[in-house]
C-alpha cells in the first residue's frame, strides 16, 4: 500500500483551507501533505495513527501535524455521528518570514515541533476545539485572527504530548510507513477471523521474528495485542449502534463473551454494559 499524496488547495478568498467533516469513515486513507494541519474531531472515539505513533483516542481529538507526516483519517472505522474541523496551511501562508517576527517566537517553536506530530489535551482541547467549530461562520479576516489566536493557545499549552521521538515527515520513513499501511489493511480485513502474523510477515518480505520486532518497536505493543485493541475499539462502535453484548463480541471476533467482557474492562476501564449506558445516555 502506498501512501498517498493529498493536494490541497485554500479556500476562495483566503491563504488557508477549512475542511469540515470529511465523512472518510470507510476509506483507509493513509496519507501525507507538505501542509501543516490541525485536526479536530469530536463525538468519536478512534485511532490516533501519526507518522510512528498509534494510539487511540475518546470522544475528541485534537492534534497539529506538520509537513509531509504520514497520518491515517481520525474518523477511520468510526461508526457514530461525530464533528470535524480540520485547518491545512502552507508553512509560508502568511509570507516567508512571518514566523521569524519576535510576536511569533512562541509559534515559531510551536511549528518547528509539529514536525513531531502533537497531540493537546485537558483545557486546550476544550477551548480550541469550541474556537475551531466556530471558525466556519466568520469571514475571511476573523478566521485569520483566531487562527492565529489558536495558534497562540496551543504555543502556550502545556497539555501537549509530543507523538514521535525523532521528526516523523523525512524519507527515512516511507518504507517503514508502507509497511505499516499493509499491517493495516490486513487487519482491517481479518480482524472479525484469525489474524495470523506468520502471514502479514510474510506480505511486508520479514522473517515472523523480524516482524514481531518491527511491529513492537513502532506500536509499543505486539501484534496480538494491537489485533485485540483494534478489535475492541469496532467493539465501541457496535455498541453505540446498539447492538447487545454477545453480537459485538462475535461481531469483532471473539469466541468468548466472558473473555470479551475481561479484555474489554482492562482496554476501556469499564465493562460493555457500562460503556453502552454511559454513552447512549
Amino acid at each position: 500500500m502506498k501512501i498517498k499524496r493529498e493536494n490541497i488547495l485554500p479556500n476562495s478568498g483566503s491563504s488557508f483551507k477549512i475542511l469540515l467533516t470529511p465523512g472518510l469513515n470507510d476509506y483507509f486513507y493513509w496519507h501525507f501533505h507538505p501542509e501543516y494541519e490541525i485536526v479536530y474531531v469530536e463525538g468519536a472515539s478512534g485511532t490516533r495513527h501519526v507518522g510512528n505513533h498509534i494510539s487511540n483516542y475518546e470522544n475528541s481529538d485534537l492534534v497539529f501535524i506538520g509537513p509531509n507526516i504520514p497520518h491515517l483519517n481520525f474518523d477511520y472505522g468510526v461508526r457514530t455521528d461525530c464533528e470535524q474541523v480540520i485547518i491545512q496551511m502552507k508553512e509560508n501562508f502568511l509570507g516567508k518570514d512571518f514566523l521569524n517576527i519576535p510576536e511569533f517566537s512562541k509559534i515559531n517553536k510551536l511549528f518547528k515541533m509539529s514536525e513531531h506530530g502533537l497531540s493537546f489535551s485537558g483545557k486546550t482541547k476544550q477551548i480550541v476545539g469550541e474556537k475551531l467549530k466556530q471558525i466556519q461562520s466568520l469571514d475571511h479576516f476573523e478566521q485569520l485572527l483566531l487562527l492565529l489566536q489558536i495558534f497562540q493557545l496551543l504555543a502556550d499549552s502545556e497539555d501537549v504530548t509530543v507523538l514521535n521521538t525523532r521528526p516523523a515527515g523525512n524519507k527515512s520513513f516511507e518504507k517503514e510507513q508502507q509497511r505499516m499501511g499493509y499491517v493495516y489493511q490486513y487487519i482491517e480485513s481479518s480482524y472479525q477471523q484469525k489474524p495470523d502474523v506468520n502471514l502479514i510477515a510474510k506480505q511486508v518480505h520479514l522473517t515472523t521474528a523480524a516482524f514481531c520486532r518491527f511491529f513492537k518497536k513502532h506500536t509499543k505493543m505486539t501484534f496480538t495485542d494491537f489485533v485485540n485493541q483494534y478489535r475492541i475499539n469496532q467493539a465501541k462502535n457496535y455498541l453505540l449502534q446498539d447492538k447487545t453484548i454477545s453480537e459485538t463480541c462475535y461481531e469483532v471476533g471473539f469466541d468468548s463473551v466472558s473473555y470479551f467482557n475481561k479484555l474489554f474492562k482492562k482496554i476501556v476501564g469499564e465493562n460493555p454494559s457500562a460503556f453502552k449506558k454511559h454513552y447512549l445516555q
